[in-house]
């Protein structure tokens, strides 16, 4: 009895020992022992150094602290541990925790919805657990959640809305692998582009809302889900008519007054006697201009010298000035070959018979026609009126020369490639290749270039298909993220085969004068549009680059985005940017029409009607065209994953 008694009193001095050496730990500490105590089986040891002596858990494996926070646990990272167990509703004790990563486990259970107090929480990943249950309704409250991934789990029920909702979502939303049910719900539209999302493998049924960035989405985010439908899926829905109704885009968006509904877009005719007569008139006027440039640049010219510049009986004039233009003849005179394969010498290039084929305010574009090889482009750049003689030559000539590098590294099968610059103090000349089938406007809508048939559906979609990969690549190709700037549908050339060439990279900084560099790198879509001189080149602009004043907004990515979206709506419909109807812009009308649900056949051109097979695939682009066109730039894809979408329709 004595013995029995001692035993006791052993029992409860150990068991009192243990209480004080808990009572040690801060309130992160226990929190972290509960899940320990909840775990298990740890056949790894990986909770071994978790020890109830310690008077913090920052020394215990997996578990890093905030730094100088007095033991206050910040991130708990057990990858592919095999830990089995399940996960204690303890762990919202820890206020201050910023990544829960438990992945490649074995742990089961629900999600507590405890958890959902963690507010400072940004990562929470509990990829291949077991876990059971639906997902915890309060998911909306952790309002600094960056990254979430639930995949590979045993989750259930639908998927719920209030996770659209969280604001700081950025990287990583995967709920792919488990057994939701349900449809798709329309505030998922609202997810940033930039998230990667991943619905696979589930039992998500019904169609997918085609609003905000859903529209954005490849296949591979909707795959293995046997009963979903819709774009971007190849998988009809129920019930879909010959004449499909545009499903609505965005219901969130108020794209102002309504349009007035019933107006086909007008018929686009083939080039008339008026247009080719102001062509004439043009090339005339453009002959005596360099006429007056020979003779401004010219001290003595002869009468061969002024013989060189005038127009010929076909037209065609020289941008030859005087026997002193070749490299090397002025001062501070450069002609650079870009391209090693360009072998035409300067003075042949100046002597050639050239004819205008462009004109606007940023300069005057010639093909050439040399007596050798084909004819090439020449875009003689017009001078900058600014009066601002303060930087040297040799300064002016450097920024140039730098700007020119530039635009010469650019290459792509859809970058019109520049192949050689001349410059000198009062001449700037840009030598491409030269392309003959125009440009897409010209196609589109009319033009000089342009074909007495329509362009079939299959020519459209290639087109917008290579120049979204060359405008793309523009974007990606080099650590300065480059801009165009000036993106609109008289900016992609086309050649023989009618492939697409993004043009007019870089203009924006050379025109402006590229010795003005701080302003010439602000230069955007808005002074593109101003130096157009057109109305309809603002309908290419931004919302957020048309600012007050008519001042230009720097020029951006996203702008560019938003001026090729322009582009495919021109594609689809074979409006101008100004011809929507009610007094709106092509994009508002276009947007007012989706949210009305109207008719396909009321919005698309008319001569695609005929074309029944490619329905689906207009239907596709306009969804693109909404996406890159959205009012917030923010929700606008990036251009890459705008080609990657469109090379995907097939």
């Amino acid at each position: 009895m004595a013995a029995a008694a001692r035993v006791v009193v052993v029992v409860v001095v150990v068991l009192a020992a243990v209480a004080v050496e808990v009572a040690a730990l801060n309130t992160d500490g226990l929190a972290l022992l509960a899940l320990k105590f909840a775990v298990s089986d740890d056949p790894n040891g990986a909770l071994s150094t978790w020890r109830d002596a310690d008077a913090d858990p920052c020394g215990w494996s997996g578990v890093t602290c905030v730094l100088g926070g007095g033991g206050r646990v910040a991130g708990v990272e057990l990858a592919n541990f095999s830990l089995a167990g399940y996960l204690p509703s303890e762990l919202s004790l820890l206020s201050e925790l910023e990544t829960l990563s438990l992945p490649y486990n074995l742990l089961a259970g629900q999600i507590p919805v405890a958890i959902t107090a963690l507010q400072k929480l940004a990562e929470l990943d509990l990829a291949h657990n077991l876990l059971s249950g639906q997902i915890p309704a309060g998911i909306g409250r952790l309002m600094s959640l960056s990254r979430l991934d639930l995949s590979s789990n045993q989750l259930n029920g639908s998927l719920p809305p209030a996770i659209a909702g969280l604001p700081r979502l950025s990287g990583v939303l995967n709920l792919s692998y488990n057994h939701f049910t349900g449809g798709i719900p329309p505030e998922f539209g609202g997810i940033p582009v930039a998230v990667s999302l991943d619905l696979r493998g589930n039992d998500l049924a019904g169609e997918i809302p085609q609003v905000g960035s859903l529209v954005n989405q490849g296949p591979t985010a909707f795959d293995d889900n046997p009963r979903l439908c819709g774009f971007p899926l190849k998988v009809e829905c129920a019930g879909e008519k010959e004449d499909p109704r545009i499903p609505e885009a965005n219901a969130g968006l108020n794209p102002g007054a309504a349009a007035e509904a019933g107006r086909p877009p007008k018929r686009r005719s083939s080039p008339t006697v008026p247009i080719l007569a102001v062509i004439v008139v043009v090339a005339i006027v453009a002959g005596i201009v360099l006429q007056w440039q020979c003779r401004r640049r010219c001290a003595t010219p002869t009468g061969d010298e002024k013989e060189s510049s005038t127009k010929d009986k076909s037209g065609a004039v020289t941008l030859a000035g005087s026997e002193e233009r070749r490299s090397g003849g002025e001062e501070g005179e450069v002609f650079v070959a870009v391209d090693d394969g360009f072998g035409l010498e300067l003075e042949e290039l100046l002597r050639a018979s050239a004819y205008v084929v462009g004109k606007s305010r940023g300069g005057i574009v010639y093909r050439v026609v040399p007596g050798r090889g084909p004819a090439v482009a020449v875009r003689r750049l017009s001078e900058p009126d600014d009066g601002d003689v303060s930087d040297s030559g040799w300064r002016r000539r450097r920024a140039f020369e730098t700007e020119a590098a530039a635009i010469g590294r650019a290459r792509h099968p859809n970058v019109a490639r520049l192949r050689a610059y001349y410059y000198a103090a009062d001449e700037k000349l840009l030598i491409y290749d030269y392309l003959s089938n125009g440009s897409l406007h010209s196609a589109l809508h009319g033009g000089p270039t342009a074909s007495p048939t329509p362009l079939p559906w299959s020519v459209r979609l290639s087109i917008v298909q290579g120049a979204a990969r060359g405008l793309a690549y523009l974007h990606e190709c080099s650590p300065r993220r480059y801009v165009h700037g000036c993106i609109k549908s008289s900016k992609i050339l086309l050649d023989d085969e009618l492939c697409a060439y993004v043009s007019g990279f870089g203009l924006a900084r050379l025109v402006a004068g590229a010795h003005k560099t701080a302003q010439s790198k602000k230069l955007g879509s808005a002074a593109c549009a101003l130096r157009s001189g057109a109305l309809s080149a603002l309908a290419y602009v931004a919302p957020e680059l048309r600012t007050p004043g008519g001042v230009a907004a720097a020029a951006t990515q996203k702008g560019d985005v938003f001026a090729f979206g322009v582009v495919l709506l021109e594609v689809v419909t074979g409006r101008e940017p100004t011809e929507g109807e009610g007094g709106l812009e092509l994009e508002a009308w276009v947007r007012h029409a989706f949210k009305e649900e109207r008719p396909l056949s009321e919005v698309v051109d008319p001569t695609l009607l005929g074309e029944v097979h490619a329905k689906k695939q207009v239907l596709a682009v306009f969804h693109v065209a909404l996406g890159c066109t959205e009012p917030d730039a923010d929700l606008r894809p990036r251009m890459r994953a705008v080609a990657e979408s469109l090379d995907r329709i097939v």
